[in-house]
């Protein structure tokens, strides 16, 4: 899956950023929850919920507006 929505069970903010992406039509991504994950953990914990195009390597964080999210699609 090129993209991946980090985020944490019970986040609000996490259901916000899922409410942006549905409205900047992004295409199908995977949401990895890092609960419990020791090294996702350490890496995401008090930045999610975080956007990553797993292809260009590149993540783009919270907070995001849909103008953002259809900027970071395209790799501009």
């Amino acid at each position: 899956m090129r993209y991946l929505l980090y985020q944490r069970d019970d986040c609000p903010l996490c259901d916000a950023a899922l409410d942006v992406l549905a409205a900047a039509r992004v295409p199908e991504f995977e949401s990895v929850w890092i609960d419990g994950d020791a090294e996702l953990e350490a890496r995401y914990g008090t930045r999610v919920p975080v956007l990553r195009d797993d292809v260009r390597g590149v993540e783009l964080g919270w907070p995001f507006a849909a103008a953002a999210v259809r900027v970071f699609l395209t790799g501009a």
